[in-house]
């Protein structure tokens, strides 16, 4: 791929490939001042007979992107910059996995649960197994609603 024409998603010439670093392509473009822009490889796609390489992403991106200094290519800003998810640093995290009172993961459920109030599906498990309260003449006693206020 080194020597390879860069072509963007708009048809315009972007540079050369120049180099492979990890996963980026480090294209050089410019006639008097050069400048060097690392690509991640998922955006390109090789073109063997042209000796081309095809980006999915305009010029424009390509420009905008960090440069390249002195070899170094920091590969968190580039993936930043393209919206790749090795740019973002991994969330941080409170406690050991358990969730806050006011998390959406926590389910209905556990909601129930937490309040003192008897979920739905073990309330039905209870009167299934015969372990309801009855009225007279064997009927069950339906409990009072525990989400209707008083």
């Amino acid at each position: 791929m080194e020597g390879y024409e860069v072509i963007a998603s708009d048809g315009q010439k972007v540079g050369r490939v120049v180099e492979i670093k990890g996963d980026n392509l480090i294209v050089e473009h410019g006639l008097l001042l050069k400048s060097r822009h690392a690509v991640p490889k998922v955006f390109a796609e090789t073109d063997d007979p042209n000796d081309a390489v095809r980006l999915t992403i305009t010029e424009e991106l390509v420009d905008t992107s960090p440069k390249v200094e002195d070899g170094n290519v920091d590969e968190q800003e580039v993936a930043r910059h393209y919206g790749l998810a090795a740019g973002d640093p991994a969330p941080e995290t409170l406690g050991y996995g358990e969730l806050r009172p006011d998390d959406p993961a926590r389910s209905a459920e556990e909601e129930e649960l937490r309040t003192g109030v008897e979920p739905a599906p073990m309330r039905r498990a209870r009167i299934r197994e015969g372990r309801s309260e009855a009225g007279p003449h064997g009927r069950q006693i339906i409990p009072d609603d525990p989400h209707e206020g008083p």
